[in-house]
């Protein structure tokens, strides 16, 4: 029995590295001021699929939605084991908030079709707002599982998941087709296969293929894409010309979300207390916690 999952996967701002003017004029993220890296959570969420894979036999699709440079993160899902990428990118998609971002990513879910389980991680660590994967699902009018930490059974028809609750967990099921958002703690991400790196390095998009091809007249971007998509290394590019969208609830004018303010927050005090590693030493700090209430 095989499965047809998507992973839905981010190109985010190291937000742990803020410098610079990380904002622009209109309220959303001057991207180009901060390192980009793989969304820790999408990456565990795709994980995830790649054990659902391994398990029971699965076709894994990566898909993101972003700039032209997010192809490198669809590039590292193709080296763990994605066995297809999809770009989503368009200037008219940029600015997006999560109501804008699911409803595209709901279209493109739409155009892939027939899939059983769509995963996401739980949030994006450049908005921390948890809100695209379960705005994703109530646009597909499928059922959701979020805060997955394991998948304890599935068959075609059923999903059984552990989730994470405060103070413990819960075990529910769902009906497929179905979205699951997953923890951080899910599972450690794999590796990248050495052999996949080597094969997959030079998997481009179409927005990089036609860079290729600029200034030399010797290249043909239909024929150059015909060598790619014939060697697997074409990595589908769509635009909002390739999927039903209705253009105003796209990009900046179909998100009402605006970032006011981002802010490096660094915690200091202007005093400390070395505590020496002896009995003595335990003691004082058991007195220091006690009275400033973090213990009794």
């Amino acid at each position: 029995m095989s499965y047809k999952i998507v992973v839905l996967v981010k190109q985010v701002p190291d937000t742990a590295n803020i410098s610079g003017e990380v904002m622009k004029p209109d309220g959303t993220v001057n991207r180009a001021m901060l390192p980009a890296i793989f969304n820790p959570e999408d990456k565990v969420a795709l994980e995830l699929a790649l054990q659902v894979k391994d398990r029971h036999g699965a076709q894994v699709i990566a898909m993101t939605m972003g700039p032209p440079k997010a192809s490198e993160v669809l590039r590292e899902c193709l080296y763990m084991g994605a066995d297809e990428a999809i770009l989503i990118s368009d200037r008219k998609f940029a600015g997006a908030d999560t109501l804008a971002t699911s409803y595209v990513l709901s279209a493109a879910l739409q155009k892939i079709g027939d899939y059983d389980l769509v995963f996401a991680g739980r949030q994006a660590i450049d908005g921390d707002t948890a809100q695209v994967g379960p705005q994703t699902a109530e646009k597909l009018g499928i059922p959701q599982i979020t805060y997955t930490e394991e998948i304890v059974n599935l068959s075609k028809k059923q999903i059984t998941v552990k989730r994470k609750i405060d103070g413990g967990q819960e075990v529910v099921e769902g009906k497929l087709p179905l979205l699951l958002t997953v923890v951080k703690d899910a599972a450690i991400p794999r590796p990248f296969k050495a052999r996949r790196v080597m094969a997959y390095k030079n998997a481009r998009t179409l927005m990089e293929l036609e860079k290729l091809v600029e200034g030399n007249s010797l290249l043909s971007i239909d024929t150059l894409q015909d060598e790619y998509q014939s060697k697997g290394l074409f990595i589908k590019t769509w635009t909002m010309d390739d999927l039903d969208v209705e253009p105003e609830r796209c990009g900046l004018h179909g998100s009402p979300t605006k970032v006011h303010k981002v802010e490096s927050v660094v915690l200091a005090s202007n005093e400390h207390i070395k505590i020496e590693p002896t009995k003595e030493g335990i003691g004082l700090l058991i007195d220091k916690l006690l009275e400033d209430h973090v213990l009794g």
